[in-house]
């Protein structure tokens, strides 16, 4: 999957995204900001963004919910089981759509619809109100 193709996926009606654990694979939330979208990244430790795209050292699962007030869409990529609760709940609290990928084998621990991508299956919630 081409990075601008989930960053549509993503930021359908979205003005402002969050990446939670950006980690060192940056292209995604670049094609999200390069499609008009304000972003911001969060990662437990400093990382490097591309331009126009912001970053905030936080963890998602002792978070600052100022990061995610704004935010229309809260995502991960590869996000680990571990993750999944708690980037639902960020999203959640800010009153935002949530979605995330998985490394191939891991399970989803949240009630979640998978909506199949060329390449990639992104994990939804399941009310048509929260799509993405």
């Amino acid at each position: 999957m081409t990075p601008s193709r989930l960053a549509d996926a993503l930021t359908a009606a979205a003005s402002r995204a969050v990446e939670v654990g950006i980690g060192n694979r940056t292209e995604v939330a670049a094609a999200v900001a390069a499609s008009g979208a304000t972003v911001t990244a969060t990662d437990v430790v400093v990382r490097t963004v591309p331009e126009g795209v912001g970053f905030v050292r936080d963890d998602v699962t002792d978070p600052n919910p100022a990061v995610y007030a704004d935010a229309d869409v809260v995502y991960a990529l590869n996000c680990p089981p571990e993750l999944q609760r708690p980037l639902v709940a960020v999203a959640r609290g800010a009153g935002a759509r949530w979605a995330f990928t998985t490394l191939g084998g891991d399970p989803t621990l949240v009630d979640a619809r998978p909506k199949t991508l060329p390449h990639e299956t992104l994990f939804i919630p399941p009310e048509p109100n929260g799509r993405v």
